[in-house]
This record gives C-alpha cells, sequence and structure tokens, in this order.
C-alpha cells in the first residue's frame, strides 16, 4: 500500500469543481474525467481494504438513529449478524422493530440473523425515576457488551448509548473500555446527541447532524409515524 498523500484528495476535489464549472469542451470534459480516474485509482491504493470501525453518529439534528438502521439493513443484505440495543427507548413498540421482525427468526436450526433489544422505558421526564433509568441503562450497556465481545456479529448498534453517557447513567470510560474489546472487523455505531469528546476522539468515523429547521420547533407538528417512530 502506498502512502497517503494529501495532494491526491486535493486534486480530486479540484477537478471535481472544475467539472462542474460551464463553458467546458466535450473533450474538455472527458480529459479532466480521465484525470480524475487516474487520481482515484491513486487514492484507493493509499487504503487499506477493510478495518472494523467506530462510528458515532451525534448532532441536534434529526436522523441519527435513521443512517444507523441503514446500515443495519445494509448489513442484513450481506448477510452478517446484527445486534441492536436500544437504549432510552423501549416504552414504545418502535417501528423498525416490527420491519426487521423476519431477520429475528432463526431458520433453519440457525440463530438469528438479528438481535434487537429495546431496553430502555421512556424520556426522563416520562420515568422521572434516575435510580431506575441508571439500572436499565447499565442492562442495556451490558447486554451490548455480549455483542460487542461475539465475534459473530458483524455490526451492532447502540442506540441512544450517547444520551446516556451525557446523563450521566454510563461511564465514557467503561464505554471506551469496552469497545477496545470488539473483535478487529467489527463495527459499532453509537448514536445520540451529546456524544463526549473522548468518544469522539476513539472513533474512526463521526458524522454531526445539524439541525437547520424541524417542523416540531416552527410550526408545532408533533411527531409523526414514519418519520420519528
Amino acid at each position: 500500500m502506498e502512502p497517503i498523500t494529501p495532494q491526491a484528495d486535493q486534486e480530486a476535489a479540484q477537478l471535481d469543481d472544475e467539472a462542474t464549472r460551464s463553458g467546458l469542451s466535450d473533450e474538455q470534459y472527458r480529459r479532466k474525467m480521465q484525470r480524475r480516474k487516474a487520481v482515484q485509482e491513486q487514492r484507493l491504493s493509499q487504503r487499506i481494504d477493510k478495518k472494523g470501525l467506530i462510528i458515532v453518529n451525534t448532532g441536534t439534528g434529526k436522523g441519527k438513529t435513521t443512517a444507523a438502521l441503514g446500515m443495519v439493513l445494509r448489513s442484513l443484505g450481506h448477510g452478517y449478524r446484527v445486534a441492536i440495543v436500544q437504549f432510552i427507548k423501549g416504552a414504545w413498540e418502535p417501528a423498525e422493530k416490527a420491519a426487521f421482525a423476519p431477520w429475528t427468526l432463526g431458520q433453519n436450526n440457525q440463530p438469528p440473523q438479528l438481535e434487537f433489544h429495546a431496553m430502555g422505558e421512556g424520556f426522563t421526564w416520562e420515568t422521572q425515576d434516575k435510580a431506575r433509568d441508571i439500572q436499565k441503562a447499565e442492562e442495556a450497556w451490558q447486554k451490548s457488551l455480549s455483542f460487542i465481545r461475539n465475534p459473530d456479529f458483524q455490526l451492532i448498534l447502540l442506540d441512544e448509548v450517547n444520551i446516556a453517557i451525557k446523563l450521566g447513567y454510563l461511564e465514557v470510560v467503561d464505554i471506551l473500555a469496552g469497545l477496545a474489546e470488539k473483535p478487529d472487523d467489527s463495527h459499532v455505531i453509537l448514536t445520540g446527541r451529546g456524544a463526549p469528546p473522548e468518544l469522539i476522539e476513539a472513533a474512526d468515523l463521526v458524522t454531526e447532524m445539524t439541525l437547520i429547521k424541524h417542523p416540531f420547533r416552527e410550526q408545532g407538528v408533533k411527531a409523526q409515524p414514519g418519520i420519528e417512530f
């Protein structure tokens, strides 16, 4: 593998920008795309083929869990075994659990491809019992560890675990120690706003969802089936 050089990445971005400009002849565009292909091949030669990732979806905007569920669906499509553990959520039956139900059934004496555990009891203003919330978060974390340590699972989604850390129900040092136990080729996704800096530093892929507009805030529209739950 060639060493990674920023020049190739910079040239790729420049060529992408130039290709969108008006006034290019067909021949000029073709030459730029030929060069763009060569640069892309150079960039790929500088990358490793595979690595188990720690992925964090955080921020105040909507879509953190939704994006993670997309990765779950892709992984199931590849035939991987997947585990979902939902923190905080659990007082209601999430629609995604119903949608994923066919994958939670084992066939021909084989274990199910998907394990789905919604282990919370709702938002803090609904539960109104901090001690029990901490207990449920710890139970969810212990369940998560059983999947993180299991080499049979290629993807583990810890949904809203960042909220549990932010609220002080779980310690980030314990989360990092648990993530260090995962097999080299497995992926772990951690969602929820307020991801701590230590987790962001340890992660391989971090996406921050930014709130620009939301119908609840601007229009007074309540959460709707299929959109929020």
